[in-house]
């Protein structure tokens, strides 16, 4: 099981999550400027994410759901996460 980020933090890219996480599984970091600026939103590794959920309630803009439970409407951002990665 993995956390997924979803469409509330497009735009927001809140970086509370990254300072939590412990195995940093969620990318990109402000210190990966280029990449930052280049994406819209923050993704969550999926074969990195040791699912400890210390990211879901650090999320502002509450974007950030387990898999399972990533509402209907934003269930392409499960793919969405992990495509970043390959």
């Amino acid at each position: 099981m993995t956390f997924v980020i979803t469409e509330p933090c497009i735009g927001t890219k809140d970086t509370a999550c990254v300072d939590v996480c412990p195995v940093d599984c969620i990318h990109p970091t402000k210190d990966e400027t280029e990449k930052f600026d280049k994406e819209k939103m923050l993704f969550i590794d999926p074969a990195e994410c040791i699912d400890c959920g210390a990211c879901e309630p650090a999320c502002p803009v509450e974007a950030i759901f387990e898999e399972d439970a990533v509402p209907e409407k934003w269930a392409d951002y499960t793919e969405k996460n992990a495509d970043y990665y390959k």
